[in-house]
C-alpha cells in the first residue's frame, strides 16, 4: 500500500501492539479510526486517529471508513440486529464506541450496517460532557487492564484520556505523554481542585475532590475511589515515590 488509508474498527475492541503479535500496549474500539500506512501478512501497521498513537492491528478488524454520526454515551450498550430489545444481540459495545446512524425508529437508532442501537444510550458526535469526573464515575468497579481503553477493562492513563477527551481534550494515551502536556502545571501549595491530574512514576489519577483520588491502578486490580492521602501513601511505601506533577486541564467554562 503507497498511500494512507483511513479505516475503521469493525468490533466491540482491537489491541494495538507495539509488533505483530507483540504485546498490547494501547486499545481501540468499536468506529474509531485507524489510519494504515502499511500492510504486511495481515496486519496492518499505522496510527490511531484520535492521538496519533502508532502500532499494528490485526488487518481483519478494519473496514472502510465511515463516518460516525453518534457515540455510545452509556457505559455500555448492545447492538442488535432488529429494533427489538428481546432479539438476540449480536455485540456489546463500550462507553465511547462510535457509530453512523441513519434512521430512528421508536426507541432504537439504525445504523448503516441495517442493525439497531438502543436510542437512550447515544448521543450526537460533537456533544461534549463538561466535567470529566462525570465520565471517569462510569469506570468505577472496571478491571484494571494494562492498556486497556474500554469499559471491559483499562489502566491509570486509559481512565483519564476517556475522561477528557469526552469533554472535548486531547489527551495522549500514556501517562508520561500526559505529564508532560495536558494542562498546565499546579504547584504543591495550590489546593486540589475536582478534575486535576496527579502523577506519580509510571501512574496518574483525577481528583473527584479535595481528599479523593479516582483511577484505574494494580493494587486494587480496578478503577476505584480512594481517599487521596492513603493512595500517597501507600503508592510511596510499594516503592513508587511521591508525586511527580500536579496538572489542571483547561476544561473549565
Amino acid at each position: 500500500m503507497s498511500d494512507d488509508q483511513l479505516k475503521t474498527i469493525t468490533v466491540p475492541v482491537a489491541d494495538l501492539r507495539r509488533h505483530p503479535d507483540g504485546k498490547r500496549d494501547r486499545q481501540l474500539i468499536f468506529g474509531e479510526n485507524f489510519l494504515v500506512k502499511e500492510l504486511t501478512d495481515g496486519w496492518a501497521y499505522g496510527s490511531a486517529a484520535k492521538d496519533g498513537y502508532v502500532g499494528y492491528l490485526r488487518a481483519d478488524l478494519l473496514a472502510e471508513q465511515r463516518v460516525p454520526t453518534h457515540f455510545i454515551s452509556a457505559r455500555s450498550s448492545h447492538i442488535y440486529p432488529a429494533p427489538d430489545f428481546k432479539s438476540e444481540a449480536v455485540a456489546a459495545l463500550s462507553f465511547g464506541a462510535r457509530l453512523t446512524v441513519v434512521a430512528t425508529r421508536k426507541n432504537f437508532a439504525e445504523l448503516a450496517s441495517g442493525q439497531f442501537i438502543p436510542a437512550p444510550h447515544i448521543t450526537p458526535i460533537g456533544q461534549l460532557f463538561e466535567d470529566p469526573i462525570e465520565v471517569a464515575e462510569r469506570y468505577i468497579g472496571v478491571p484494571y487492564l494494562w492498556g486497556g481503553n474500554s469499559i471491559w477493562g483499562l489502566d491509570c492513563s486509559g481512565l483519564v484520556q476517556v475522561a477528557l477527551m469526552a469533554c472535548g481534550l486531547d489527551c495522549p494515551g500514556d501517562a508520561y505523554m500526559q505529564e508532560a502536556s495536558v494542562g498546565a502545571p499546579v504547584g504543591d501549595n495550590v489546593r486540589p481542585e475536582r478534575g486535576d491530574l496527579f502523577f506519580w512514576k509510571g501512574h496518574v489519577g483525577l481528583i473527584r475532590d479535595e481528599n479523593t483520588l479516582l483511577h484505574s491502578n494494580a493494587s486494587h486490580m480496578a478503577v476505584v475511589d480512594e481517599p487521596l492521602d492513603a493512595a500517597i501513601e501507600r503508592i510511596k511505601a510499594q516503592g513508587d515515590g511521591d508525586i511527580t506533577a500536579r496538572r489542571r486541564p483547561d476544561y473549565r467554562k
